[in-house]
């Protein structure tokens, strides 16, 4: 019995840190947001450095990347390239300061990012699982 218990209390365990994880989700626009920026019709960035980071070689025609990254993923870019799938290209990073009072601004105009309202949502699925007309509200 006393085996059985502990086995139960060890899966238990071994499932939680990946329930902790679920529903989180960052996206553009957002402060915490690290990551690939679509430069298209925003102002000009102001970049950390003036010419790209290249870590491995670049396909000629391939245009360079905008990324907001960490300090530390900037400082040591060759280590963290892999997580922004940006090791084979030429990369510019951009200011944070740049990002939060121009790009996030112009961002939600552009792409009119309404607050989000977990209630309205809830609405919509409300007592109706299977309609199929929730996302047109």
């Amino acid at each position: 019995m006393l085996v059985a218990t502990a086995l139960a209390s060890c899966a238990l365990a071994a499932t939680l840190p990946a329930r902790a994880d679920v529903g989180v989700s960052v996206h553009i626009g957002e402060p915490s947001f690290y990551g690939q920026l679509d430069i298209g019709g925003a102002p000009a960035p102001q970049l950390v450095y003036p010419q790209p980071v290249i870590v491995q070689p670049v396909p000629v025609a391939a245009p360079p990347i905008y990324l907001r990254v960490q300090p530390e993923h900037m400082r040591h870019w060759d280590r963290y390239c892999r997580q922004y799938h940006a090791c084979n290209h030429r990369v510019y990073f951009v200011r944070d300061e740049w990002y939060r009072q121009v790009y996030v601004p112009h961002y939600h105009t552009r792409y009119s990012m309404p607050p989000h309202d977990h209630h309205e949502y809830h609405e919509a699925w409300h007592g109706d699982h299977d309609r199929r007309d929730w996302y047109q509200r």
